[in-house]
């Protein structure tokens, strides 16, 4: 398989619970098969977290339905191997629980749609005499209840669980905010079930590097260059953030271009300045030698002047190469989106977030950012990015890829303009549009980890770039394994701008 295929096995599949259960029920084992082989999983895993069984006390909370099962299933496998267990009907419990080695949270799974307030935690039997009131760990059993399997929304006062062991596969309230703060790291017991038809599925350290694009020995800076418009005569920082991070991505030569400034002073060295008239940005565009690009970015600082609405229209009416609209191209674009891109003759990468996505469709993001992200793909026919916690990449056949290796100090400003010139840098290199985005929001992500944990700065991205690609190419396969991802490590925060 060629790097730039895609290849969802490689990833982890999200499905919401209504496909769960449809995967559940297709099944050829009984209900009683899948509980016992999930209890089963969830005693190793308790098992795991208690280190070892002899002397430890575990308590959980069991609801009446599957979920309740699960957890009831794996207090029988912990008592036959000497752990003692105290089994609590969730529905009837009191308000002080017994004190324990480890808590398993099986109160309710995914299908929850109803405030859940239980007790407290139970106390810790591991405390030491200086920690008395220390709550036992929490594992949750698919998901912690309360937890909204579909949208990540809370319902009452969940435990914040200290692991998470997800059945069959992930859902999106494991990765959606708030709920994904609540899941710890997750792990997944796949139960023997075939969830080989997701759409949606969670990006990893290989897939990401399968699809880093390579140069040929013979290339030249025109094998992979781009042509960036953005910035105005007083907003210059969010161009120049763009035309660096499109070299960091792999584009050899970089043309830049801030509509109705010749003033060039400053900025990225590396980048080719390029004037463009205040009006007619395409006619001039298009008497350039524009076939030798493999790319367009339009947007990050641009301003919003109002002329400027008809010139981006025009470009995208017109323009036979992908771009990537980001920022005031958005803003400008507004709910004429749909109509503008009808005509599109190439690719289109869209990168809103909360705001600009509301500017498009006329409301904000749905809470099942899965479902908002696959509903303005496919009525725009473009490739959309939805930025938040978990950024969400959308095709306009529906497939959908989460990214969720950020943290939250990646909410500064400037860092989308430097993910946007990172997606522009990925297509001119050859990349395709998905895994483009995908790949560059993944490694937008990755460089905060090769960063302090302080605060940071769009600029100190940049630099940290590097890194993020070279620790991310050590994870490639040359014969594209598939991933066996057991368990989905989370960064302290998560966020993405």
């Amino acid at each position: 398989m060629g790097r730039n295929q895609t290849n969802p096995a490689a990833m982890i599949p999200i499905v919401t619970p209504t496909e769960m259960a449809a995967i559940d029920a297709a099944a050829p084992e009984s209900v009683e098969e899948l509980v016992d082989r999930a209890g089963s999983a969830l005693a190793v895993a308790a098992r795991t977290m208690l280190k070892g069984s002899y002397g430890r006390r575990v308590t959980v909370l069991a609801g009446q339905g599957n979920n309740g099962a699960d957890g009831r299933a794996a207090a029988y496998y912990l008592r036959r191997n000497g752990v003692r267990v105290a089994v609590v009907d969730a529905a009837d419990s009191p308000q002080t629980l017994p004190p324990c080695h480890l808590t398993i949270d099986a109160a309710y799974g995914t299908g929850l749609s109803r405030d859940h307030c239980p007790a407290p935690p139970p106390l810790s039997l591991n405390t030491r005499h200086d920690t008395p009131n220390q709550r036992a760990p929490i594992l949750a059993a698919d998901i912690p209840s309360g937890v909204n399997g579909l949208t990540g929304e809370l319902h009452g006062n969940p435990w914040h669980a200290t692991r998470t062991l997800a059945f069959g596969t992930l859902k999106p309230g494991l990765v959606l905010h708030p709920g994904a703060r609540y899941c710890g790291p997750i792990s997944v017991a796949t139960l023997g079930l075939d969830t080989s038809q997701a759409k949606a599925h969670l990006l990893t350290a290989s897939t990401a590097a399968n699809w880093l694009p390579g140069r040929p020995a013979a290339a030249h800076k025109w094998h992979a260059a781009c042509w960036i418009i953005a910035g105005s005569p007083h907003m210059t920082g969010a161009a120049h953030l763009a035309a660096l991070s499109s070299l960091r991505g792999g584009a050899g030569y970089v043309r830049l271009s801030t509509p109705g400034t010749n003033n060039f002073s400053g900025g990225p060295i590396e980048a080719v300045r390029h004037a463009l008239p205040q009006k007619g940005w395409w006619q001039h565009m298009a008497n350039q030698d524009l076939p030798r690009f493999k790319a367009i970015l339009i947007g990050p600082g641009l301003g919003r002047q109002p002329h400027f609405n008809s010139e981006i229209r025009e470009l995208l009416t017109h323009a036979p190469l992908p771009l990537v609209i980001d920022g005031d191209g958005l803003n400008a674009l507004g709910s004429d989106v749909f109509k503008v891109l009808a005509s599109r003759p190439a690719a289109t990468i869209l990168t809103p977030h909360a705001g600009e996505y509301r500017a498009l469709t006329g409301s904000p993001p749905r809470p099942d950012s899965f479902d908002a992200a696959r509903s303005l793909a496919t009525s725009t026919n473009a490739t959309v990015l939805l930025k938040g916690p978990c950024t969400i990449v959308a095709q306009p056949d529906g497939t959908t890829i989460a990214i969720h290796n950020g943290d939250a100090r990646l909410a500064t400003a400037g860092t989308g303009d430097v993910l946007a010139g990172l997606i522009c840098g990925l297509l001119s290199a050859g990349a395709p549009p998905q895994q483009a985005t995908a790949t560059a929001a993944w490694l937008h992500g990755q460089a905060t980890q090769a960063l302090p944990h302080a605060p940071i700065t769009a600029s100190d991205l940049l630099p940290a770039l590097a890194h993020a690609w070279e620790t991310t190419a050590a994870h490639r396969s040359s014969q594209r394994v598939p991933d066996t991802p057991k368990t989905v490590e989370r960064p302290h925060q998560k966020s993405t701008p």
